[in-house]
């Protein structure tokens, strides 16, 4: 059974207030014992028409969890997802303001994002499908971070928390992703200068399309298609590096190319 529509509302709310407050909240699994991926879903989609209201457009969508060493770091064993915004999207080699981009307790996830073509609707979207259906691909750095306390997080609460989404920023380059071996691209992260985390496109679900894929399927059992011109965020490649203030991340990755930011309070 699903939560009552209006209970649904007033969680979505809360954690958009959260998000602008930049304070965190007990776990909604804890507060909702019965919640569900589906009900995690429709509080996500709250939050986002507050955004939404604000004024902010959505720019493409994002999966999360989707590596073994993030599930295990988490404690969540199975991919979440979520909605990028024009405001989300920060410029290359830029330097973030922790306060200004609303961010609590942010990490970075180093990964690849696909730039569509043309539209994908699940179900039944395959791998080469996706490939198909992306322009280029490129570098990405996506900061996560989480509006529940010290990310005590389950797969309701990061569904709900749209996919613990913070902000990201895409490289220049932009590769035809059927030029080389997605699954083989190897990412090299940078922390202040010091080699900190290394990883494979296999490392989402085999390949970075496969991660693609399932995620316009489960989002296709939704309505929510993709679509032409949109990001797709496929998953981080390594554990998630914390940040604080004075942090500077650099990113390649074998073939695609390379990512950089930065922060201040």
């Amino acid at each position: 059974m699903m939560l009552a529509s209006d209970r649904i509302a007033s969680l979505g709310t809360e954690l958009y207030e959260a998000l602008r407050a930049r304070r965190t909240l007990a776990p909604l699994t804890e507060r909702e014992s019965a919640i569900t991926i589906d009900d995690a879903y429709h509080i996500s989609l709250q939050m986002l028409e507050c955004r939404k209201a604000d004024g902010e457009v959505v720019v493409g969508k994002k999966i999360g969890v989707t590596s073994k060493p993030v599930q295990d770091m988490l404690g969540v064993h199975q991919p979440d997802f979520g909605f990028l915004t024009n405001v989300m999207q920060v410029e290359n080699g830029s330097v973030v303001s922790l306060a200004q981009a609303g961010l609590i307790q942010p990490r970075a996830e180093g990964e690849i994002a696909f730039r569509l073509k043309k539209d994908l609707q699940g179900p039944g979207v395959t791998e080469e499908d996706v490939l198909d259906a992306t322009e280029y691909v490129s570098a990405c750095f996506e900061i996560v971070d989480s509006r529940i306390h010290d990310w005590k997080i389950k797969i309701q609460d990061t569904v709900a928390d749209n996919a613990s989404c913070g902000v990201f920023v895409i490289g220049e380059e932009k590769v035809d992703p059927r030029s080389l071996d997605l699954a083989a691209a190897e990412m090299n992260v940078e922390k202040n200068g010091e080699h900190i985390a290394k990883g494979l496109g296999s490392a989402v679900q085999g390949h970075p399309a496969t991660a693609v894929a399932w995620l316009a399927n489960t989002l296709g059992e939704f309505g929510i298609p993709f679509l032409a011109g949109e990001l797709i965020l496929s998953g981080s490649l390594a554990p998630l590096l914390p940040i604080v203030p004075g942090d500077r991340f650099t990113m390649t990755i074998e073939g695609i190319g390379s990512a950089a930011i930065g922060f201040e309070e």
